[in-house]
């Protein structure tokens, strides 16, 4: 992994996510993209292991749904973006696509 793509990883993941983690995982998956998404799939996971939602009447009440909806809309936006390892052409080709077509006189006959 090059310092690029550790950046990237860090600005998704945010700054206190363990570098040699990313690394490790980066070696099994060879996609930033997919340590993202592993990453923040272990963060939703451990969410949705406890409770969202815990009240203690008239003492405290503790609500983590809007951190879960977060979580979920930050790796839609993982899956979407730009990741520095992917291949250059597929976003090339897909701009550049061009039709030719020949264009023939209409001759109508009564």
């Amino acid at each position: 992994m090059d310092e690029f793509q550790r950046s990237w990883l860090l600005a998704q993941l945010g700054p206190d996510t363990d570098p040699a983690d990313l690394e490790r995982r980066f070696f099994r998956l060879s996609s930033v993209r997919a340590v993202a998404l592993e990453v923040l799939g272990e963060r939703r996971a451990k969410l949705l292991a406890d409770p969202l939602k815990v009240t203690v009447d008239n003492v405290v009440t503790m609500d983590l749904q809007e951190n879960l909806r977060g979580l979920e809309r930050q790796i839609e936006q993982v899956r979407q973006a730009p990741a520095p390892d992917d291949p250059e052409d597929e976003g090339e080709a897909a701009e550049a696509v061009m039709t030719v077509t020949w264009l023939a006189p209409a001759r109508h006959y009564r």
